[in-house]
C-alpha cells in the first residue's frame, strides 16, 4: 500500500511554493508524451499544436476557468491535473500527469482524491474524462476510482470516454 502521506496537493495558482515552472515542464512532458504516442514526430514545444502550446506558454490563461492541482513531494512538482468547473452539473478531469520519477508512489491517486473531492465541493453531480485506449495502466487507475466507460463525446481517435457520479 503506497503511503500519501509524504504528498501534498496544491491548488494552483494559490498559496504555493513558486511552481509555475514546474508545472509547465509536467503540461510539457504530458503533452509531448502523448504526441509520440499518437505517432507525431515532436522534437519539442514549439512542434506541439497550437492549444498545447498556449497550455505550456502560459498555463494561468489556457486555465483561467479551470482549477489545477500540483502535486508536491516535499518541495518538488511531482503531478498534475486539471478539473473544470461543473457545467450543468458536470466537471472534467484533463492532463493528470506523473513525472516518471515519481511513479508508483501515489501521486496520480492523491490527484484524484483532490479532484473529485473539489468537484463535489463546487456543485458537480458527474466527473468525466477522456483518455487514449493505449494508457491501460491510467484506465485501471480511473476504475479503481468507479469511472466506467461511457459514449464518447468526442470524435477523436482511440479516445475512451468514461464518467463517474461526484
Amino acid at each position: 500500500m503506497t503511503d500519501h502521506r509524504e504528498v501534498a496537493v496544491v491548488f494552483w495558482p494559490g498559496q504555493t511554493p513558486p511552481i509555475e515552472d514546474s508545472l509547465t515542464a509536467l503540461l510539457a512532458a504530458y503533452h509531448l508524451r502523448t504526441e509520440t504516442e499518437k505517432g507525431e514526430s515532436v522534437a519539442d514545444g514549439d512542434d506541439l499544436p497550437q492549444r498545447y502550446r498556449a497550455e505550456i506558454s502560459d498555463p494561468r490563461s489556457a486555465f483561467a476557468q479551470d482549477v489545477v492541482l500540483v502535486a508536491l513531494m516535499k518541495d518538488t512538482a511531482a503531478g498534475c491535473l486539471v478539473v473544470t468547473a461543473p457545467a450543468h452539473g458536470q466537471s472534467e478531469i484533463k492532463r493528470l500527469w506523473t513525472a516518471p520519477a515519481f511513479r508508483g508512489q501515489g501521486i496520480a491517486s492523491s490527484l484524484l482524491e483532490a479532484a473529485l473531492a473539489h468537484a463535489v465541493e463546487n456543485g458537480a453531480d458527474t466527473v468525466r474524462l477522456s483518455v487514449r485506449e493505449w494508457r491501460t495502466g491510467a484506465i485501471a487507475l480511473y476504475e479503481r476510482f468507479g469511472f466506467t466507460v461511457t459514449e464518447s463525446w468526442d470524435e477523436r481517435d482511440q479516445l475512451v470516454c468514461m464518467q463517474r457520479a461526484a
